[in-house]
């Protein structure tokens, strides 16, 4: 098996996921460096790594903490990160940070994720390069959801655009349904994916 091009690998992660990857990195040779926040100080993945190290805050924030983690990565002298999933996984902004230290991004590319991170421009390369995707369409209130439903005549699927990891989105089986899935759900939860992007500390 190839040795990675990298020596010590920083695992910008938590439980199963840091462990899985820790698991990996010794079978690869790799030396890893676990994080953990302040109440995760005696979690699993903190010992499965080669060493590990304690970052300035508790809970979720502490692994958000993009900057922290960047420099983290130098003092330790990782030259890669990886990101698991969840967290800073799909923050272009965290992958270009990473790059920007010198380190290797174990992940897709910064320019991939802005691209997939937008349902929409993710759903137009798929057509240009004839990839097969189902019949959709771009729906701005629930006016334009109904007429959507009723060319379908049948069950669909609402997503925002904002929306991540399953939130903003919701399955509609009567045109009844559609006023309220879009308001309440679609809208409200794409919101909420905004704010939670502007409140992100940056690298």
């Amino acid at each position: 098996m190839p040795h990675p091009p990298f020596r010590k690998l920083l695992i910008a992660n938590r439980g199963e996921i840091a462990i899985r990857i820790a698991r990996a990195a010794a079978a690869l040779g790799v030396a890893s460096v676990a994080i953990h926040s302040q109440d995760d100080a005696a979690s699993l993945h903190v010992r499965k790594a080669d060493e590990s190290h304690a970052l300035p805050k508790s809970g979720v924030p502490a692994y958000l903490d993009a900057a922290r983690i960047v420099a983290l990565a130098q003092e330790t002298g990782c030259d890669a990160v990886h990101p698991g999933y969840g967290f800073l996984a799909e923050n272009a902004a965290f992958a270009r940070a990473v790059a920007a230290a010198g380190i290797t991004f174990v992940g897709p590319s910064a320019e991939a994720l802005d691209l997939f991170g937008d349902k929409l421009k993710a759903r137009e390369l798929a057509l240009r390069v004839n990839a097969p995707v189902i019949q959709g369409a771009i729906v701005r209130d629930a006016d334009e959801a109904r007429a959507f439903f009723a060319i379908i005549n049948a069950p669909i699927m609402l997503k925002a655009v904002s929306g991540g990891g399953g939130r903003g989105m919701r399955a509609v089986r009567k045109a009844d349904e559609i006023v309220g899935s879009f308001r309440a759900r679609c809208a409200s939860e794409a919101h909420e994916r905004l704010r939670r992007q502007r409140a992100l500390p940056s690298a």
